[in-house]
């Protein structure tokens, strides 16, 4: 069996290998692509033949589901991605598997078990609804929240919002001017709302503003410290599994 993978981060890249070889020995890598653009150029060679395609939803120059607008994608597709909120609406279309990073082995044979046994291609227009993906176009990202501050409603503009965290079954909105709200949604549901040019989810727990670094450090294990102003009550820091999309976004 031949797999193609797609992935814009080499130690990624890397590590997707390693765990096919260890549970998959017969499959075949037979390229790699780490952008929108060329994935494309590959799959329209028609000398370039594959069963499985491993698929980042992020790459360095777009989303993946371009791809998908481009050339007709024929293999069978396991996605892969840091997040559940575009992975988990692909896969309710019932037209593709997911794995979340870091890949674990179980998940893997998962997700290549029920490749194998599902039939057809890629539903691409079920899958494009499935996720809400209107192309290239621009998203109308929120403008502002309106949070409750004692017996008060405030009406809160998202440019004024250094960072989101979740701390004790509750998630906290904290603003340039030092002034801090509970929020109801989810940070799923705000992560989604947000610009992600503007915004990134560091962790499961903290969402932050680029305007909001105003410093980073290593640490051990790979880690990242951040240090955002207004200053937080705990220790910023990024999710190892988040370290390279993170840095990628930094240089946007």
């Amino acid at each position: 069996m031949k797999v193609f993978i797609i992935e814009d981060e080499i130690m990624a890249q890397k590590s997707l290998a390693r765990i096919l070889s260890q549970n998959f020995p017969e499959m075949e890598i037979v390229g790699y692509a780490d952008s929108v653009r060329s994935a494309v150029a590959w799959l329209k060679d028609p000398d370039n033949q594959t069963d499985i395609i491993f698929m980042d939803v992020e790459l360095s120059d777009g989303v993946c589901f371009e791809i998908f607008r481009q050339v007709e994608v024929k293999p069978k597709v396991i996605m892969t991605t840091a997040y559940d909120s575009y992975a988990l609406k692909a896969f309710e279309a019932g037209s593709i598997d997911y794995l979340l990073k870091p890949v674990e082995a179980s998940a893997l044979k998962r997700a290549v078990a029920r490749c194998r046994m599902s039939g057809g291609h890629v539903d691409v227009e079920a899958l494009l609804k499935a996720i809400g993906y209107q192309g290239t176009s621009k998203k109308d990202y929120k403008e502002r929240y309106i949070v409750r501050f004692n017996d008060r409603i405030v009406p809160l503009n998202i440019s004024n919002i250094a960072y989101v965290y979740s701390e004790e079954k509750n998630n906290w909105l904290v603003t340039f001017d030092e002034q801090k709200y509970i929020i109801d949604s989810s940070l799923d549901v705000i992560f989604e709302d947000l610009d992600p040019e503007k915004f990134f989810r560091i962790s499961r727990s903290c969402i932050i503003s680029l305007k909001a670094i105003t410093s980073i450090t290593k640490q051990a294990g790979s880690r990242l410290r951040i240090y955002p102003k207004p200053e937080c009550p705990f220790e910023m820091t990024v999710s190892r599994s988040r370290v390279d999309d993170f840095l990628v976004w930094l240089e946007r």
